[in-house]
């Protein structure tokens, strides 16, 4: 048997007629009776009893049964092919650091969500660096890098880029100021992140540093953006930060840009073409973030 004989018989002995049955299922009537004739050959049955009036004998009632059980699932089963094919269902896995999560990220997995509300959606908050390890091992699907150069095979792209800007404790003399150069920072105590959480932005940080003529001297560190910028209105230091982190806005820090430096996001996935999940998300989220 084959779905498209199971599809005649169908058309038949719902109709019982094989002249409405030919028109049902856009064929002629003699090959249609042919196919029939097929079936109940390899079956080694009768299934419909010609006559005056066409009748389903019993096992005809019998495969009625099964066969419309058995077309419903092809059909649902190819429904669902296409809709993974389109991204409109599966699962998908996105890594993030925290920073990225005060971006327009949040309203880009709104909107998919709203989309696409038949794909398993999962958001994994780590660290750069465990980004990019859980990429190579498929952990997740889609991971954004802040400045890291994903290591071979992960692919790339560049999404957006943001200024960096120093937080200050608000009561700071050098808050009073709209726009600051970096060398007035150096003789300044700062509160960064381990390095080990992401050596790229780290390391582009200490270099901006560098190329002013100082070497940051960092007296704490924190694991978190809020936990820094608490630390900024704690008066333990300053701390140089993307562009981002203006969404904490708290009464004893104050974010001032500085004049040509910026930071970018890349999003990375694995070599093979991305899943088609994992297609669909990239689409929206270069369209938000453009």
């Amino acid at each position: 048997m084959d779905l498209r004989q199971l599809r005649y018989f169908v058309a038949v002995a719902e109709e019982l007629h094989f002249g409405r049955a030919a028109l049902r299922a856009g064929i002629a009537q003699p090959p249609l009776t042919q196919q029939i004739q097929k079936l109940e050959a390899q079956l080694g049955c009768i299934l419909l009893v010609r006559g005056r009036k066409t009748t389903l004998t019993q096992a005809g009632t019998i495969l009625l049964d099964h066969a419309k059980r058995i077309l419903r699932q092809a059909d649902e089963a190819a429904d669902a092919t296409r809709r993974a094919g389109r991204g409109e269902s599966g699962r998908l896995i996105v890594g993030a650091p925290p920073s990225i999560m005060l971006s327009a990220l949040p309203a880009i997995i709104r909107k998919y969500r709203k989309l696409y509300p038949a794909v398993e959606f999962a958001l994994r908050e780590l660290s750069t660096s465990a980004i990019e390890r859980a990429l190579a091992s498929g952990e997740v699907d889609l991971g954004f890098l802040r400045e890291a150069a994903p290591p071979a095979p992960l692919a790339a792209q560049l999404v957006f880029e943001e200024p960096v800007v120093v937080a200050l404790p608000s009561a700071h003399p050098l808050a009073r100021m709209k726009e600051l150069k970096l060398h007035a920072l150096r003789q300044e105590p700062f509160v960064f992140f381990p390095r080990q959480l992401g050596p790229a932005f780290h390391d582009k940080l200490t270099a901006f540093c560098a190329d002013a003529g100082f070497a940051p001297n960092i007296v704490q560190e924190a694991t978190q953006w809020q936990s820094i910028i608490c630390l900024v209105e704690a008066g333990m230091g300053i701390s140089l930060a993307p562009g981002c982190v203006r969404r904490f806005r708290w009464k004893g820090v104050v974010y001032r840009p500085l004049k040509g430096l910026t930071t970018g996001v890349s999003v990375c996935w694995r070599p093979e073409a991305p899943s088609a999940t994992a297609a669909a998300f990239l689409k929206l989220a270069r369209a938000e973030f453009r």
